[in-house]
């Protein structure tokens, strides 16, 4: 183990010694917690602890907090000196853990350390774990959810797994998929140059660009900063394959900001109240990153209220209600995309700073889709003539792709060094026939 861990969690150690000692001899009263100074100033601990100038109470929670996860005997070793027969220590705080067979320390646990049974200093600990702390704000810890009716202070202290890899490994985290993070990372290796939008549509999104790059001046301006929420929501809307997911992927691209899509069908749930659950992990992570979220085919989760005929219908309005006030209050970008604009409830339409149309490509612009759509390695054969192709055939960006990819194939399978006329025929057909049309 790194130097500056054996150091701290020995402090740590101390620390819960000399708590332990004041319950159970008497006769030795608590000291104050001593300041820590056991990191040195290039260690990982101090700079996590400088970056979000954590106060000693803070820093001491988040260090009792990974303690298990380097030393899982941790705090079990520490009551075993003070209890060697076993028996029940409530004070202490602490659980056990489905897998994990040592204590895993809880709100109690920081409360008993730090304060004893100094009511005022408890509820000082309590604070720390509050909305508003920088816990909370930063998603770096919380506190478990507990059942209704237990105390707050007794759901486990939980920290993200973003900074345990990066102080135990040096490793920078991504989130795992699955329901309690429904959500996947979306890359893209192209650039604006590949794509092709309706001179309006690039307009708009031109103004998307400006309030990424501009919006913290409104921030910090004395009289906007208190008229004007900090995020930005967008709807992107037009057939499959017009460029919605690209764009957000390029808008990322360009301000080296993640850019991950929410999955539908991970989020919604049965289960009442599970939906929002589900969501609420996600906004809070994107939030405290800076991150953008893309909602894809958004009518499924956004789409128009009903009239109440069922409890179902009831919990259904009820998630629109909840994700209407979440999304008003999301600090940062958020682009729902859709292929029907009609079908996304009329209050989610009014809260949106920009509402932007991916119309079909015309003509021209399927045109150039074609040609930057063509394989380097590859030519076009004299018989091929894309403006003739480009205005018969009413074809999506993503479909263009699709056809020159069938082209391509057939063209490397069978020993050819352009692309022929038969073989974008025949993609062009298996396109159609996607969507049941005849050319």
């Amino acid at each position: 183990m790194n130097n500056f861990l054996e150091d701290e969690f020995e402090f740590l150690a101390q620390a819960v010694r000399k708590r332990l000692s004041a319950q159970f001899k008497p006769e030795v009263k608590a000291s104050k917690l001593m300041r820590l100074s056991g990191t040195t100033e290039n260690s990982v601990l101090q700079q996590f602890k400088n970056q979000f100038e954590l106060s000693d109470n803070e820093y001491f929670v988040f260090l009792a907090a990974l303690a298990p996860h380097v030393k899982p005997e941790f705090f079990s070793e520490l009551i075993q000196e003070f209890l060697p027969g076993g028996g029940e220590f409530t004070e202490f705080g602490g659980v056990k853990g489905t897998n994990h067979r040592g204590v895993l320390p809880t709100g109690e646990t920081m409360q008993f350390i730090l304060a004893g049974k100094n009511l005022d200093e408890r509820l000082g600990i309590q604070k720390i774990f509050s909305e508003h702390g920088i816990f909370y704000k930063k998603s770096i810890l919380w506190l478990e959810t507990i059942r209704e009716g237990e105390p707050v202070m007794s759901g486990r202290v939980i920290i993200a797994q973003e900074w345990i890899d990066k102080i135990l490994i040096g490793k920078n985290y991504e989130p795992r998929f699955g329901m309690d993070f429904p959500a996947r990372k979306i890359t893209t290796e192209m650039n604006w140059a590949d794509l092709v939008l309706h001179p309006r549509t690039q307009q708009q999104i031109q103004q998307i660009s400006t309030w990424i790059e501009y919006h913290h001046l409104m921030l910090v301006d004395d009289n906007l900063k208190r008229k004007v929420k900090p995020g930005y929501r967008v709807l992107l809307y037009g057939p499959p394959g017009t460029g919605k997911t690209l764009t957000a992927a390029l808008l990322g691209k360009q301000f080296n900001k993640e850019v991950y899509r929410v999955d539908l069908s991970q989020v919604v749930s049965k289960f009442i109240g599970e939906t929002e659950k589900n969501l609420e992990n996600v906004f809070r992570r994107a939030e405290s990153r800076g991150w953008i979220l893309f909602f894809d085919e958004a009518d499924a989760l956004f789409g128009k209220r009903t009239n109440v005929q069922s409890s179902h219908d009831k919990y259904a309005n009820q998630e629109v209600s909840y994700l209407l006030q979440r999304v008003e209050d999301y600090a940062g970008l958020l682009i729902l995309a859709s292929n029907f604009k009609n079908n996304l409830d009329d209050a989610f339409i009014r809260r949106f700073h920009e509402v932007v149309h991916f119309p079909l490509p015309d003509a021209e612009e399927r045109k150039m889709l074609w040609e930057k759509s063509l394989p380097a390695n590859l030519g076009l054969h004299e018989s091929v003539n894309l403006s003739t192709i480009a205005g018969a055939y009413e074809l999506t960006g993503a479909s263009i792709l699709s056809v020159v990819q069938y082209a391509s194939l057939r063209s490397y399978e069978q020993k050819k060094t352009a692309l022929h006329q038969e073989d974008i025929i025949d993609g062009i057909r298996r396109e159609f026939m996607k969507e049941e049309k005849s050319i």
